[in-house]
């Protein structure tokens, strides 16, 4: 039986055709600046791209070489030099998304730990101000979200592989973040402080103590905690906090011998 399309309907069809075969053209062409060789071949360029320093060529050779050959004899080392390549342009994203994809397809790899380490330390990079180094800003006072991030993909390194080579490097960064984030709260508590917040200014100095106790910032949090409590009108709560913070950090800039001096707070100085 013969089959009749209708000009309208031939031209719908010849127009779908049209667009399908376009978008093959377009995914046939993704890598188009990346010769068709062979897996080998093409593997040694990303690796000579590598060597010299050529880290937007290496993503698009190893790019190609992940879109081609995704089972091929260098799978996995691809998948490796991906996360290193997109470091380097400083693709942070790119980065972490190839690291946890490697992670997924490759969790007994024996190199797993680099992965986890360089997902870390895309985030923490990502977290990272252009003053910072120099001063000129205060970086916790900003969004941290990337850093919370490095300091969980750095803590479940040192937990998971704790004689990693990666580790003493993963436990230096994990120091430092524990201390900007834990500044970080203390500011949120000292807004809150400052806008009559006071059950939240609490809370936030509570967390920082649960949460970060090695943190420098602890024996802030406690004075954050006294003048919260003050400003609820709960002294003696206030004085049970007061009398830790005297114990473990005299010197503290809140504190007149035994007295605590409100700084936000329309309260009187509490003494123990």
């Amino acid at each position: 039986m013969r089959v009749f399309i209708s000009g309208t309907r031939l031209g719908a069809f010849a127009l779908v055709v049209a667009l399908l075969a376009g978008c093959a053209s377009t995914n046939d062409n993704e890598d188009s600046d990346v010769p068709q060789l062979a897996e080998n071949e093409l593997y040694q360029q990303a690796r000579s791209s590598l060597d010299s320093g050529n880290y937007s060529g290496a993503v698009d050779q190893l790019e190609a070489l992940d879109t081609r050959y995704p089972f091929g004899e260098y799978a996995e080392q691809v998948q490796l030099e991906l996360i290193y390549a997109y470091y380097q342009v400083d693709n942070w994203e790119a980065a972490r998304a190839a690291a946890s994809r490697f992670i997924r397809l490759n969790p007994d790899h024996p190199q797993v730990d680099y992965a986890y380490y360089m997902r870390g330390l895309a985030a923490y990079q990502a977290g990272r101000f252009s003053l910072e180094r120099l001063r000129l800003i205060d970086i916790s006072k900003r969004d941290l979200g990337a850093s919370r991030d490095a300091y969980a993909d750095f803590r479940e390194l040192v937990q998971r592989f704790p004689d990693s080579q990666y580790a003493p490097d993963a436990r230096q960064r994990i120091v430092y973040l524990r201390n900007l984030l834990a500044e970080h709260e203390l500011h949120v508590a000292d807004f809150y402080l400052r806008k009559g917040a006071y059950l939240a200014a609490v809370e936030r100095g509570r967390w920082v103590i649960e949460h970060y106790p090695q943190s420098s910032a602890t024996r802030d949090a406690l004075a954050v905690m006294v003048e919260g409590y003050l400003g609820l009108d709960m002294r003696d709560r206030a004085r049970e906090v007061l009398t830790t913070l005297i114990e473990n950090d005299p010197d503290n800039a809140r504190l007149n011998g035994r007295t605590f001096q409100p700084r936000h707070v329309d309260a009187k100085p509490l003494s123990v």
